[in-house]
């Protein structure tokens, strides 16, 4: 028998070559456990290429490292049926290995039909040699390569299974078991070639026609190697892509999160905000309406709240909200949802045993409130008027029950604040009315309806008119002339005070600027600024727009704020009421004395005028307490060199006592009504025309 030799570096490469189709393996299987749709077939049928390629060429340099004593050559057609059985087998055993389970029956029988595989396409590659004459196999070695065969396919599958995940240090994992797959499988192919004995007068039948095996193996080698580095590299490649995706979806998810919280809880406190506390009223109906039971809706609106914002600033404001919110959760359970829908608006949806409890629980959410409130160094104390809905009786939709809760809740602020009410239908009259009062406010200045009507201001001395305060009226449709206390507080609360106000300054600019024009060239127009238009960024601008769109000198406006706004945050006011004072507006402090002045903080304010609360002019004559009051802000305003004007005069008494003390300027109803521009003018040239006799005759 002939004894064939082996080419050290040619079994060196078949190694290497194993090893690496053995990891390139290993990582196709992951590839093709984390794909999905038709990615999946792509990645097996590009793995099974690839593994067979790799693993038939392993065989196939393994047999061209075989020497013996004549040419060797190799059938064209056997060779490529002996591929065709790797890359067949290849993909066998990466479609085991994606499956979910791989129970111990199945990756017994997927070994007996990948080991059978391997072991027909080496021994189908012997074949394709064509020896003549044939070649014999001992028995013992034959039977050997075939167990080492079904066992190392076993292994394979095994390891390739459980290495398909993405774990830490998987690719550590996946190039040891690569390693000694490769050893396996080149184990399983000398054994092979050793049982391999070839007769003395053997000769090689495709060594004519076959392939040759001069420079073949460098060929298979390095065609072999691109394979397996493409393979390699596109997953590699694919696994990174893939990370990366990966990261940016979750970044995405958790953007989402994020902007979902946030469309859906309130920015301030933390707490459900209108539209999530709607989902969950209907989600609360829902669950009622098919398991039974009740739940209450309480809108809780918090008394005194304003008055705190103005005195102290927005950022108590801010900070006394969010522990209203902590101490309302205080009480509550898991199933039940404490949301702020805007202001200083809370809503609380309880679920309830029977509809009696409502009333125990209203109560201690008002005993809460009602607790003192320690904030930088201040204690507050505000309480709450709370309204309260029940479902079912009260309401058929989110949208129903929270009017309906809010109605209750204004009757409980009518009722005396600091309290709860249940709601009644006869409140829905004037929830309703409020609603549709809102609806019209909108469309009043859209539809030109609001109205300025000017009260006269006269010198005290003299008797002379000085100028005018532009007052706001409402010429609603239905209502007829309805006054500011009917509709200012609802255009506070809504915002709709912004451009109400600006209409307003519009307006009296522009009718100074007529007057001017017409000779009242040393007249003030006095125009009333609410709290909220005061703290608006633009008021600056709005009011030097005014004057400059109707060409009026700045002196000629004077700008009227209370005294409780100009002290709310008195450096802020400073700042902005300085601004204000550079552009030569005049500044007005409205109805001084009812405040909580600090005289340290009034010198500093750049105001020319006090003006004094009509309240303490009503009862001049009957209160000396009241005498004493104006007197002292009369001495004050001189004090400062400021203006002091009067408010509410209506009796000749008034007018006597006020100009005595030094008044600049008086107004009331003994003086002049509030009055359309043109009736107004008309009073006023009566009443210069009654004047003008008595001086001609002087």
């Amino acid at each position: 028998m002939l004894i064939g030799s082996y080419s050290p570096s040619l079994v060196v490469i078949s190694l290497f070559v194993a090893i690496l189709a053995s990891y390139t393996a290993l990582d196709l299987a992951g590839r093709i456990a984390t794909a999905t749709g038709s990615a999946v077939y792509v990645w097996m049928t590009g793995g099974a290429l690839a593994m067979g390629v790799g693993v038939w060429s392993m065989h196939f340099i393994g047999m061209l490292a075989l020497r013996l004593p004549f040419a060797l050559g190799f059938d064209l057609g056997i060779t490529a049926l002996s591929l065709l059985i790797a890359v067949l087998s290849s993909g066998f055993a990466l479609w085991l290995v994606s499956q979910p389970r791989l129970p111990a029956w199945q990756l017994a029988f997927g070994a007996l039909i990948m080991g059978a595989g391997i072991s027909s396409m080496h021994y189908t590659g012997m074949a394709a040699m064509r020896m003549t004459p044939g070649i014999d196999y001992d028995p013992t070695l034959f039977g050997a390569s075939l167990v080492i065969a079904v066992v190392a396919s076993g292994a394979a599958l095994w390891i390739a299974f459980n290495l398909r995940r993405n774990t830490p240090y998987v690719r550590l994992a996946r190039g040891g078991a690569a390693v000694v797959m490769g050893i396996a499988i080149v184990g399983m192919h000398y054994t092979g070639m050793a049982a391999a004995q070839f007769d003395d007068n053997s000769f090689c039948g495709a060594a004519l026609s076959g392939l040759s095996g001069k420079g073949l193996d460098y060929l298979v080698l390095v065609t072999t190697l691109g394979v397996l580095i493409i393979a390699l590299l596109t997953s590699l490649l694919d696994a990174r892509l893939e990370a990366r995706t990966a990261v940016l979806a979750d970044s995405l998810t958790q953007a989402n999160q994020e902007l979902t919280h946030l469309a859906l809880h309130d920015m301030l406190t933390g707490l459900p905000n209108r539209m999530l506390l709607a989902d969950r009223i209907q989600q609360a109906i829902q669950a009622v309406n098919e398991q039974g039971g009740c739940f209450a809706l309480m809108f809780i609106d918090l008394d005194g709240f304003k008055p705190v914002n103005d005195a102290f600033g927005h950022h108590m404001g801010d900070q006394l909200l969010r522990d209203v919110g902590l101490r309302l959760r205080e009480d509550l359970r898991s199933q039940d949802t404490l949301a702020r829908i805007g202001g200083d608006e809370f809503v609380l949806l309880v679920q309830l045993t029977q509809p009696d409890d409502a009333m125990g629980l209203a109560e201690r959410q008002v005993g809460l409130i009602h607790r003192a409130f320690k904030i930088a160094e201040h204690e507050l104390k505000i309480s709450a008027s709370i309204g309260i809905a029940l479902f079912p009786g009260n309401g058929s939709t989110p949208e129903e029950l929270l009017m309906n809760a809010d109605a209750a809740m204004y009757h409980a602020k009518g009722m005396g604040k600091n309290g709860y009410s249940f709601f009644d239908v006869s409140m829905n009259t004037n929830a309703r009315k409020q609603l549709q009062l809102l609806q019209d406010l909108r469309n009043a200045l859209e539809h030109e309806q609001l109205r300025l009507y000017y009260q006269p201001k006269f010198d005290a001395a003299s008797g002379l008119p000085v100028g005018a305060e532009a007052l706001l009226r409402w010429e609603h449709p239905q209502q007829g002339l309805l006054l500011p206390a009917a509709f200012i507080e609802l255009a506070e609360k809504t915002g709709l005070i912004i451009p109400i106000g600006e209409w307003v300054l519009n307006e009296a600019c522009r009718q100074m600027r007529v007057w001017y024009a017409q000779g009242y060239e040393d007249w003030r127009m006095a125009v009333n600024l609410s709290a909220l238009q005061f703290c608006h960024a633009g008021l600056v601008n709005s009011v030097a727009a005014a004057l400059d769109c109707h060409q009026l000198p700045a002196n000629s406006l004077t700008l009227e704020i209370t005294e409780t706004t100009a002290m709310s945050d008195a450096d802020a006011s400073i700042a902005v009421l300085q601004q204000l004072s550079d552009m030569g507006v005049d500044l007005s402090i409205d109805d001084f004395g009812t405040g909580y002045s600090s005289l340290m903080y009034l010198k500093r304010l750049p105001a020319n005028e006090l003006k004094i609360d009509r309240g303490f002019v009503r009862d001049l004559e009957r209160d000396s307490d009241d005498a004493a009051i104006v007197s002292a802000i009369v001495a004050l305003g001189q004090a400062l060199g400021l203006r002091i004007v009067a408010e509410g005069v209506e009796t000749d008494a008034q007018q006597s006592f006020l100009t005595r003390l030094g008044c600049n300027a008086l107004q009331g109803y003994l003086l002049g009504h509030p009055l359309p521009a043109d009736d107004f003018m008309a009073d006023i040239q009566r009443g210069e025309a009654a004047v003008a006799p008595d001086k001609s005759c002087e």
